[in-house]
């Protein structure tokens, strides 16, 4: 792993002490600011597959691990998670009620992504980047004091209104422009193949109730089915019928918690004909029944309200 470049304990003891304040109930806390919530975790997470919409984790203190496909990804103090189009990983946490997980969660707003992009592009850069969907990239000190800024104003709601949006913009900006920025840049352009993915995993993420097959998406995005079959493994590490069922599940999982939906319901509202078919896939992916899933998140975590403005319709 690569250390922060220019690492300040004043700063991260900080940050850690303001989130301490911020975020006493463990599990999702809000803020004034939709797209900002607030994650404490008294507790260790053992490896647990999870579904992220567009946006960028910043943990404090504690430390989350992702695997995905092959990679390892470690984001902690050091290091932040951006997340350009939801792919499906497995996730465990280090945390302990001593020294409780504190993290930060902004959930991407494309509206501002695209206005902070148009004004990078203007600058006439040439450099051409690989476009990656997901990443944990170091902590950079300016990032670092773009971050601490936005916590010192969430404890105020008029604080918040007023500047909280000029620094979220702010922290959009360190991280496209940061140590990693330019693949996500790449990736939130939506060119080439992966912005033909990106489309893809858009028609999956907002038809999940309808039937849907490989073939049906690769003419969406114009391509043949082993050429699509490829690409898509190569952005999300996964194929495109196993991404389908690993969303379809997540959501379903959301349903239930957050509407109080039964199985029935829930499996078909996702586009699964077969309850018996939905909780034997959903007890393979998450471990436990869909009811004794429910009663899990009920108990470990808080969730905050779907995201208003989010083009994709996904779990956390």
């Amino acid at each position: 792993m690569t250390d922060r470049f220019d690492d300040d304990p004043h700063l991260s003891r900080q940050m850690v002490a303001l989130l301490q304040q911020l975020a006493p109930v463990e599990g999702y806390n809000l803020t004034p600011l939709a797209d900002v919530r607030l994650l404490r975790s008294n507790r260790p997470l053992s490896r647990t597959p999870v579904l992220y919409d567009p946006g960028i984790v910043i943990v404090c203190q504690g430390r989350k691990r992702g695997y995905w496909g092959d990679e390892l990804l470690v984001y902690d103090a050091r290091h932040y998670l951006a997340v350009a189009v939801p792919v499906p990983f497995t996730m465990e946490t280090e945390a302990s009620a001593e020294e409780p997980l504190l993290a930060i969660y902004l959930h991407l707003d494309f509206t501002v992504a695209a206005e902070v992009l148009l004004a990078l592009s203007e600058q006439g850069s040439d450099e051409h980047y690989e476009p990656k969907g997901l990443y944990a990239s170091p902590m950079e000190k300016p990032l670092e004091q773009s971050v601490l800024r936005l916590l010192e104003v969430l404890g105020s709601e008029v604080e918040s209104r007023v500047l909280g949006p000029a620094l979220v913009r702010e922290i959009y900006f360190r991280v496209l422009t940061g140590a990693q920025g330019g693949s996500l840049r790449a990736a939130l352009g939506r060119q080439g193949q992966f912005g033909k993915i990106s489309r893809a995993i858009r028609k999956i993420h907002t038809c999940l109730g309808e039937a849907l097959d490989v073939e049906q998406l690769a003419r969406e995005v114009n391509m043949s089915v082993p050429t699509f079959h490829a690409h898509f493994k190569n952005v999300t590490q996964t194929s495109p019928m196993q991404y389908l069922k690993s969303t379809r599940l997540h959501q379903a999982r959301l349903l239930m918690l957050r509407k109080g939906l039964n199985v029935s319901t829930a499996s078909l509202q996702v586009g699964y004909e077969s309850p018996s078919q939905f909780s034997r896939e959903f007890k393979r992916l998450f471990g436990l029944t869909p009811s004794d899933e429910v009663i899990r998140m009920q108990q470990s975590f808080a969730l905050p309200p779907p995201a208003a403005a989010s083009i994709y319709v996904s779990s956390h």
